[in-house]
């Protein structure tokens, strides 16, 4: 027999291409090239940071600028570029991470070509090749079943969660994923050919995202598109028509007003913090699949935890095993029944690794594994992989049985001649079994085992609860045999109980002590036996551990929703419950974390606002997941907490630098339309005040440390911190305007006092948010009042700044007095406002800041 790079032994029927045909079929251009959801192409992100609506109304506004004749005023483009340039950067570096790291976390196929197994990624594989799936594998192409038994759940193609058998002629959907068994499959379509292609990647992966972020921006966005225009067109006829101002002062002035309204540097700002994020928590083997998932689990307050493969290693070791009570057989033999079983298996799980493993010294000859065992089926079946329609492998075969029979006789095993039939683990069922020539038996969970028999798991509960302490306990039963579809006949008998002990991860109670100190409630949800989960969510400190509920007990959607409000441990759990916990968490405003690494945790993975996978589970898993964890380790999740705690108060405290501005910028811009003077900025005064007191600080206070809880909604949190600014400004201008024109000064000395001032505000807000101070931040504040001061001095023509005359000074030196007072005043009262409203409503908008927001808001 042939033997794969891994050293697997292959099924000598499965031939596969040869080298020759595999060349042919890449120079006919029938490779399975990767469609699904991947990174933005290059060309996506230079055309995505380019053309955006405020960069098309900048090119408008600079066009006018420019035949004004006044091209000074067009240096606000600077500003533009920049941010374009460093958008464009960030992203393709943080296309660059993700993508090296996405090949890291990526799963092989197993392949057949010129007779052995190899193993190649999804677009490697070629029309026609034969490829092997198990358990937990998601089809990555079109295909048709050529040998073994499977059952496919296609939840994600279709949304029907009933798996579907599947057999030698049956098709296979790309998307789908076996729920157990293991086939040869030949791929029948590659590429866009495929049926998750045509449908799109949205069927195998793609949900609307959850981001306050991205949501708050749009509503900005929308409102200042809709407002610019008649706005900017009301202001200029007014500045022109009614106050008789030359056009090319008008059009200088009103474009300034517009300029202000956009708040050019916000979305870049987010965008970028975010890929910063990604660039960073890719340095932790973090992969991120979906950027604003970052923000979603910063905003987590309930954690949904899979027991295996997160508190777990998911590693198993067989701990004993012990007789039923009153039942006589032999330990010996029942290691036997227990690894026939788990041998049985084609793709054998962790747990029937570990009983293979521990019967290997005791039953004197090795078991048979799963290419011995597709051995086997070939010498069975011997299908023609290259022909449309498949001879059914029949596992009955007299060869099979004879086979078997010899490589289990040396053993002596008396019930475990031959086998006849097997049925594969399902997390549906909660057992997997086989028949031999001299009976049947099954292996699996006691609720699960014995539904059909209550009075049997009565009289071994007292036994089971005591067994299942300290381990996760199987139990072995005798049946009648099996139906057609694999379902057990006649009322089981138990036999005997196999204990496991799960390896907890070493730094498994650190995590879940930062999350509890965090506020973060924990749920354990997991597939095992409810005492044995609660015994390790007791040892790694979940809060409640010791209360626990077996999920069969749950009948009705009210009893789960009473169930997840009392309990923290949850044992038993089928996928379709899992879901409706996570369902049933979100319908009482939580916002839900769910981790897992399984074939029974895509349910639940999809539905939650933020889902994790480890990169050694199951494809499905991984490819549904908006994060992965590329080392498996689950003590990687605090810092993704702090990341997108990092990002989101960051991007908070930025935001308010350019609220303020648009904020101001609309209120006086409406106000000028009816005041009797000409709007007091022209744009290259905005650039001034841009630069130094928004684009500058925003960009430095965003990509600093910040580990403080995320409170309240984004949009509150940065309106309330814009609006004493915008108040103090809007109040200044005016008042400046009312006294400056009355004392006699001209159009630019006003203006130049109104700019002065508006930049004082800036500075005012830029201190209050940079509260505590460090070393950067004091340097930051160095920068911009310097800036400030040579744009103002030295370069006092180039921003048309106006000599100072003795009115001036006294003017600006009276109205810096009173803005000191005032912004800190209206900044104190309505922070407390905000803190107050964050303690009575979690969630919610109320205080008044947002009434002024959504009063502006179309």
């Amino acid at each position: 027999m042939a033997k794969n790079v891994a050293g697997n032994l292959v099924d000598t029927s499965i031939k596969g291409l040869t080298a020759a045909e595999v060349a042919e079929r890449i120079s006919a251009g029938k490779v399975n090239v990767d469609t699904g959801l991947k990174t933005r192409s290059i060309g996506d992100i230079f055309r995505d940071n380019i053309c955006t609506l405020f960069n098309f109304v900048n090119v408008v506004l600079a066009t006018l600028v420019f035949f004004t004749g006044s091209y000074k005023n067009m240096l606000f483009m600077i500003i533009i570029v920049v941010n374009v340039i460093i958008g464009i950067v960030q992203e393709i570096r943080s296309k660059m991470v993700t993508d090296k790291l996405s090949i890291v976390a990526a799963s092989l196929i197993d392949v057949a070509r010129d007779g052995e197994q190899v193993q190649l990624s999804v677009d490697q594989l070629v029309l026609d090749d034969v490829i092997r799936l198990g358990r937990g594998d998601q089809v990555p192409a079109d295909a048709v079943v050529v040998q073994g038994a499977c059952r496919v759940d296609e939840s994600l193609l279709t949304g029907e969660s009933k798996a579907v058998a599947k057999a030698a002629g049956d098709a296979l959907m790309s998307g789908s994923f076996l729920n157990s068994g293991m086939v040869w499959a030949r791929v029948v379509h590659v590429g866009a050919d495929n049926y998750a292609a045509k449908i799109t990647a949205e069927a195998k992966q793609h949900k609307a995202v959850n981001s306050e972020i991205m949501t708050s921006l749009n509503r900005i966005i929308k409102f200042v598109s809709l407002a610019m225009v008649p706005v900017g067109l009301l202001l200029f006829g007014s500045t022109h028509f009614l106050h008789n101002v030359a056009p090319d002062s008008a059009i200088l002035s009103t474009v300034s007003a517009l300029v202000g309204m956009i708040p050019e540097g916000l979305i870049l700002l987010t965008s970028t913090v975010l890929a910063v994020a990604v660039i960073r928590l890719a340095g932790h083997k973090v992969l991120v699949q979906q950027l604003y998932c970052i923000e979603t689990l910063a905003r987590v307050d309930t954690l949904c935890l899979d027991k295996t493969g997160t508190i777990t290693t998911g590693g198993m070791e067989v701990a004993g095993v012990v007789a039923v009570h009153n039942n006589a057989v032999s330990e010996d033999e029942l290691v036997r029944l227990f690894a026939s079983i788990a041998a049985s298996d084609e793709d054998p799980n962790d747990t029937a690794r570990a009983i293979i493993e521990y019967a290997q010294p005791r039953c004197g000859e090795e078991l048979p594994t799963s290419a011995a065992r597709s051995e086997l089926r070939s010498e069975a079946a011997q299908p023609s992989l290259r022909s449309e329609t498949q001879p059914r492998y029949d596992a009955t075969s007299e060869c099979s049985a004879q086979k078997l029979r010899s490589l289990h006789s040396a053993s002596q095993q008396p019930h475990c001649s031959e086998i006849v039939r097997a049925i594969p683990f399902s997390s549906e069922t909660k057992w997997s079994g086989a028949e031999f020539s001299d009976g049947a038996y099954v292996m699996g969970a006691a609720q699960f085992v014995l539904a059909a028999n209550a009075q049997a798991l009565r009289d071994i509960k007292p036994q089971l609860d005591e067994l299942a302490a300290e381990n996760r306990v199987l139990l072995l039963a005798r049946v009648d045999g099996f139906t057609e579809e694999g379902g057990i006949l006649g009322s089981p008998e138990p036999v005997g109980f196999i204990m496991l002990r799960d390896q907890i991860r070493s730094t498994a109670a650190q995590t879940i002590g930062y999350f509890i100190e965090q506020g973060v409630q924990l749920k354990v949800i997991s597939g095992d036996d409810p005492h044995t989960v609660s015994g390790i969510a007791q040892k790694v400190g979940v809060p409640g551990a010791e209360n626990y509920i077996d999920a069969t007990t749950l009948k009705t959607d009210e009893q789960i929703v009473e169930a997840i409000n009392k309990y923290s441990v949850f044992g038993r759990v089928t996928p379709e419950q899992k879901k409706a916990f996570v369902v049933a968490l979100q319908a009482q405003d939580h916002i839900v974390a769910m981790t897992g690494d399984g074939v029974n945790d895509v349910l639940a993975l999809k539905a939650s606002d933020c889902s994790v996978a480890m990169a050694s589970g199951s494809d499905a898993a991984r490819n549904v997941a908006q994060l992965v964890l590329v080392d498996n380790d689950f003590a990687s999740m605090p810092k993704v907490v702090a990341e997108g705690r990092r990002s989101i108060n960051n991007l908070q405290r930025s935001a308010s630098l350019f609220l303020i501005k648009t904020l101001f910028s609309i209120t006086s811009a409406v106000l000028f339309i009816f005041l009797p003077w000409q709007y007091p900025f022209v744009p290259i005064q905005m650039t001034l005040i841009s630069a130094f007191t928004i684009g500058l600080p925003s960009f430095v206070l965003a990509l600093e440390p910040n580990h403080e809880r995320v409170r309240g909604r984004f949009l509150s949190n940065c309106v309330v911190h814009s609006i004493p600014g915008a108040i103090c400004a809007v109040l200044t201008v005016l008042a400046v305007c009312i006294t400056g024109y009355g004392a006699g000064l001209n159009y630019a000395q006003v203006s130049t006092l109104c700019v002065l001032l508006f930049a004082f505000i800036g500075v005012m807000l830029v201190i209050r948010l940079s509260i505590p101070y460090n070393a950067i931040r004091a340097a930051l504040l160095v920068v911009i009042v310097g800036g400030l001061l040579l744009g103002s001095t030295l370069l006092g023509p180039l921003f048309n700044i106006a000599p100072f005359t003795s009115t001036m000074w006294l003017i600006i030196g009276i109205a810096a007095a009173v803005n000191l007072v005032v912004f800190q005043l209206l900044y104190n009262a309505f922070d407390r406002l905000r803190m107050r409203r964050i303690q009575k409503v979690n969630q919610g908008f109320h205080s008044c800041c947002h009434c002024v927001i959504f009063l502006m808001l179309p």
